[in-house]
């Protein structure tokens, strides 16, 4: 019986190229978030993919058409639009009368919605409201999580572990202090998410270490949660697997203390101290009666002259 998917060859070499880049890899590349405008997007939701899409860039695709979709309900467009642009993050914006100013953040999992969190925007600064200067594009956010729900509520938990996801940007091998340029800093108390996005200055202290003061870039946004769909413990732990190619070894009889120091554990074969070898001194040698007394033999009588 023949197979209703046809296997498709690529037959150029920039779709064999293409397709190349979609294989799986044991290191991946940085992940790319889409952002979705709903059917009844208003001028506040649309105005905040479009600043979401500023802090990812290059790492993003915005969608600018509306899409009628409810990703609650429905994830069969999101799924479509995930493996068209090859995304696996994603913002979904939406408004209407019982959820207005509404976002949806989520990702997925081999191009199926892993878990996704609604959150109400109450009130929003855009980044064209601040007047300061900007970051540059591309430029790698540090992170920053205040607030007890963060480690106790489960829901907050996953919601933490979304937003790293979304906003970590690259991997990178070094970096250098004029580099940290960027902060994203969120905060949550009672059911409410403050996002707020700061650029670093740093100026002269009189010494080597450059005194730190933190200014407004924009956007700022006060957010409620609303639903969530998060992902059962099964299916969240097998997203999580790594290949056994980028675990790393087990090395025996090698362990570490809390304050990371190294011990190891070294297997000997039983000594024989009697042939053990120690410092030599006039003092410690055999004299020659001695010698023949641990051979088991008795001294002969010197004779007296």
């Amino acid at each position: 019986m023949e197979s209703l998917e046809r296997v498709t060859k690529p037959k150029t070499k920039r779709a064999k190229r293409f397709l190349e880049k979609r294989e799986p890899k044991l290191t991946e590349n940085t992940k790319n978030a889409m952002l979705i405008k709903g059917g009844n997007a208003n001028s506040t939701v649309t105005e905040v993919l479009k600043d979401i899409y500023a802090l990812k860039k290059p790492f993003a695709v915005l969608y600018k058409k509306k899409n009628i979709t409810r990703p609650f309900e429905d994830q069969t467009s999101l799924e479509f639009f995930s493996k068209k642009s090859d995304c696996s993050l994603f913002m979904f914006g939406s408004h209407n009368k019982k959820r207005p100013n509404n976002l949806i953040i989520g990702r997925m999992y081999d191009y199926h919605v892993l878990d996704m969190v609604e959150l109400g925007i109450e009130k929003f600064v855009a980044l064209k409201d601040v007047k300061n200067s900007k970051c540059p594009e591309g430029t790698k956010p540090m992170l920053i999580f205040a607030g007890e729900s963060f480690d106790i509520s489960e829901e907050h938990r996953r919601l933490k572990n979304l937003l790293i996801d979304f906003f970590r940007g690259p991997v990178v091998p070094n970096v250098r202090l004029a580099g940290l340029e960027h902060v994203l800093h969120f905060t949550a108390v009672d059911e409410k998410i403050y996002m707020r996005s700061y650029k670093v200055l740093l100026k002269k202290s009189g010494c080597k270490i450059p005194r730190i003061e933190l200014e407004d870039m924009g956007p700022s946004l006060d957010l409620a949660m609303r639903r969530t769909h998060l992902a059962s413990e099964d299916l969240y732990k097998l997203s999580l697997k790594q290949p056994k190619a980028l675990k790393p070894k087990k090395k025996k009889n090698i362990s570490h203390d809390v304050f990371g120091t190294k011990y190891g554990r070294i297997h000997m074969q039983k000594q024989n101290l009697d042939k053990l070898q120690t410092r030599k001194m006039k003092g410690l040698k055999k004299r020659p009666s001695e010698k023949k007394m641990g051979d088991g033999q008795t001294p002969k009588k010197a004779k007296l002259e």
